[in-house]
């Protein structure tokens, strides 16, 4: 019992973890083979691997499909940046004055769970239909989580430690800058990962709006076509694309927050 409470060796999870995918996969083919299914409704994964190598040799609409994924990655980079850089300043803000708090609370909870795509008429009066329509619906749906989180972080840290800065003589600057601000990074590295979620599922909504590239708008524009496999191409695409970019915050989070969980 000691040794199934202690888990897995990280080795020992990838394995696991890749072994269930391959069986995954070839249950899947298996009743693509068995016709089981309708390739209208779930193609084989046979016949996504060869409308992969269809779209790397010919593109799609006479776009390479690597730049569909760049054009995503760089719409959704931009629009995560501007969310970061204003939504962790404004949330440290907020859980370090209550006033401020108080009277942008209000703001933050209506606009957070609204839907993004309901936003789309408006952008695209505000701002047209170009790059920055698409960028700032990104924007929104990452802010927002941001703000929460950070501002939660700031309220999380313990008061032994504002304590033990002020008894050390610390003052206002150098208690946020050497207590509180390090107390927090890990709580904003997780808001900051849940809001990437969140902007990235955001992207098909955003490449709605007069795209002509992306992933998000190849996956709506192939459903027109009833293009199931370039459906289901794309939305692999859109997932394991996501799934690496956690994994790169990940790897930011273990390099500067290296104390996280330590304490």
């Amino acid at each position: 019992m000691s040794r199934l409470g202690r888990g897995l060796s990280k080795p020992g999870t990838a394995a696991v973890g890749a072994a269930s995918v391959t069986l995954f996969v070839l249950a899947w083919s298996l009743a693509g083979r068995l016709e089981l299914l309708s390739p209208l409704i779930l193609p084989p994964p046979e016949e996504i691997w060869d409308s992969t190598l269809e779209l790397l040799d010919l593109g799609y609409h006479k776009t390479p499909l690597w730049k569909h994924v760049g054009v995503s990655l760089a719409r959704a980079a931009a629009a995560f940046v501007l969310a970061v850089g204003s939504g962790v300043p404004l949330g440290l803000a907020m859980g370090l004055f209550p006033v401020l708090s108080s009277a942008l609370e209000p703001f933050v909870q209506f606009l957070r769970p609204l839907p993004k795509i309901a936003l789309i008429p408006l952008a695209i009066l505000w701002l047209g239909i170009g790059e920055v329509s698409k960028i700032f619906l990104i924007y929104l749906s990452t802010l927002f989580t941001v703000v929460v989180g950070a501002a939660a972080a700031v309220g999380g840290v313990g008061e032994g430690k504002i304590r033990l800065g002020r008894a050390l003589g610390a003052t206002n600057f150098q208690l946020v800058r050497h207590f509180i601000l390090p107390a927090s990074l890990p709580g904003i590295f997780t808001s900051v990962r849940l809001a990437v979620g969140v902007g990235w599922t955001t992207l098909i909504a955003a490449e709605m709006v007069a795209a002509q590239s992306g992933m998000g708008w190849m996956v709506m524009n192939a459903s027109a076509y009833m293009r199931t496999d370039l459906v289901m191409l794309g939305i692999i695409l859109l997932g394991c694309t996501g799934y690496l970019l956690d994994l790169l915050l990940v790897l930011l989070e273990r390099l500067a927050v290296p104390w996280a969980g330590k304490e």
